[in-house]
């Protein structure tokens, strides 16, 4: 595609040159033509000019102050100046004010004319090309920079979602689905923390286990959502009885489980009592219905100077309930492990 003719904008005030000019140059220019300094600026009010070529010497405005004024309010337009020999000397340090690209003697010789607006048009095209490949970098820059930017935050969006996602998965692994407490695998782990830590800082620890009392009975009287209705309202109670340091879980069925920390078997004894009787006298709004359930309840209490286990303070809770089932049920029953009882 051939590029567009530069626009050259001629200035003299004597009247045979402008015609000349133009005549000579229309073929490669888009020529304009000024008699003066003021016509000049007007023409560039009112449209863009690529190259001036002015004479010096005019009346009102030199062709210096009007080069002057082109390079500070339309810089990218290429400056000329066309001079006398007997103005030349005047001319110079002037010259270097408007930064003039070239300049040429009067009378001009044709083909010098020519060949100094071909190498100032050639001027003027490579830095519009430059510009226009530095206002393309800059976008595509731009472009590059919006991209990465948009990349990172998508990244970082999806690490995020990703981060959250992994939290809810170890959360989910942890949980008992239906109560929202910890599940087995979760209070497995905490109780054996717990009796690391009861090794290292000896203090009692206890572990305690909660049965609902005849709990298939519910589930055949108020059928599977009944059953479950129960099992929310006695996590809600023992999550309500022990402390905020103590831990509860469903580790199956409607068998719970509590990791009471620093407590020993008087506190064991008071937390079990208090579980028994709140959930015996709780009821359970189920529909236009009321489920009441019992509870029995075992303690396992590690002494400050037993080297528990889990699986033996596990198993001696175990037998404990045992024990509170054949005691009639809706009660507790608390035993302790000792150094001496593990001889």
């Amino acid at each position: 595609m051939e590029s567009p003719k530069c626009s050259l904008l001629v200035v003299d005030d004597e009247p045979y040159i402008l015609p000349t000019l133009k005549a000579l140059l229309s073929g490669e220019y888009e020529v304009i033509t000024a008699d003066c300094a003021d016509t000049a600026k007007a023409i560039f009010a009112r449209r863009s000019v690529d190259l001036v070529l002015t004479d010096q010497k005019m009346p009102r405005q030199t062709g210096i102050q009007l080069l002057e004024w082109v390079c500070a309010h339309h810089p990218r337009t290429v400056r000329l100046l066309m001079t006398g020999h007997a103005e030349l000397e005047d001319a110079v340090n002037a010259i270097n004010r408007g930064q003039v690209y070239h300049y040429l003697l009067k009378p001009w010789r044709t083909e010098e004319l020519i060949q100094i607006l071909r190498n100032a048009a050639e001027k003027f095209q490579l830095e519009r090309s430059r510009d226009r490949l530095l206002e393309q970098l800059s976008l595509l820059n731009a472009d590059l920079e919006q991209r990465v930017t948009d990349r990172t935050r998508a990244l970082q969006e999806a690490n995020h979602m990703l981060e959250q996602r992994a939290r809810e998965l170890e959360r989910l692994a942890l949980t008992d689905s239906l109560t929202g407490l910890f599940n087995r695998r979760a209070m497995e782990e905490l109780a054996r923390f717990e009796l690391k830590r009861h090794a290292r800082y000896p203090s009692p620890l206890t572990i305690g286990l909660i049965d609902i009392d005849c709990f298939k009975e519910i589930n055949t009287r108020y059928l599977l959502p009944g059953g479950d209705e129960a099992l929310k309202a006695l996590a809600r109670i023992l999550t309500t009885s022990v402390r905020e340091v103590d831990s509860v879980g469903r580790i199956g069925g409607d068998e719970f489980l509590i990791i009471a920390r620093e407590t020993n078997e008087e506190g064991a004894k008071h937390l079990a009592e208090r579980i028994r009787a709140t959930v015996a006298a709780t009821p359970i709004p189920y529909g236009k219905q009321t489920i009441r359930i019992s509870v029995s309840v075992s303690f396992a209490v590690a002494d400050v100077d037993a080297p528990a286990d889990f699986e033996i303070l596990y198993r001696l809770a175990a037998s404990s309930i045992k024990d509170a089932k054949e005691m009639g049920r809706n009660c507790f029953a608390v035993c302790r492990m000792t150094a001496e009882s593990l001889s």
